[in-house]
C-alpha cells in the first residue's frame, strides 16, 4: 500500500503531467501562429541576410521549440541537453548566425506568452532558459 505522502506525490505528478501535455499540444497545434510573425519580423530586422539563412535559423528554432516542448512534457532537462544543445550550438557557430539566433530567441520569448497562459509559460520557461544559457552564452 502507498503511504499518504506517496499518494499526494503521485497525484501531483499526474496533475502536472496533464498540464504539461496540454502545453505540448498548444505548442504543436500553433507552430505556424507562433513562427510566422517571427519570420516576418526577422525579414525586416535582417534585410542584408539571404532569405535561406533566415529560413535555416527558423527551422533550427522550430526544432528547438519542439525539443523544449518534449523535454517539458518528459520533465527532463537532460533530454534537451543530449538531443538538442549538443548540435545546435555547433550549427550556430558554423553558420555564424548568432545575431539572427539571438534576435529570433527574443522574438520567440515575446511571442510565446501571446499563445500560452502564464502558468503554461511557467512550465516551458526553464527549458527555454536552458537553451538560452547554452546557445547564447
Amino acid at each position: 500500500d502507498l503511504r499518504l505522502e506517496e499518494i499526494v506525490a503521485l497525484k501531483h505528478h499526474v496533475s502536472s503531467f496533464a498540464q504539461r501535455l496540454q502545453v505540448y499540444e498548444v505548442l504543436r497545434d500553433n507552430e505556424i501562429a507562433i513562427f510566422q510573425p517571427i519570420a516576418d519580423q526577422l525579414l525586416v530586422a535582417f534585410p542584408q541576410h539571404k532569405q535561406e539563412t533566415i529560413e535555416r535559423a527558423l527551422k533550427n528554432w522550430l526544432g528547438t521549440l519542439r525539443y523544449c516542448a518534449m523535454a517539458m512534457l518528459l520533465n527532463n532537462p537532460m533530454f534537451l541537453q543530449h538531443r538538442l544543445l549538443e548540435w545546435l550550438t555547433d550549427i550556430i557557430q558554423v553558420h555564424q548566425t548568432q545575431g539572427i539566433d539571438t534576435t529570433l530567441y527574443q522574438f520567440l520569448i515575446t511571442r510565446l506568452p501571446e499563445i500560452l497562459a502564464e502558468e503554461q509559460m511557467a512550465l516551458l520557461q526553464p527549458f527555454l532558459a536552458q537553451v538560452e544559457q547554452a546557445v547564447m552564452g
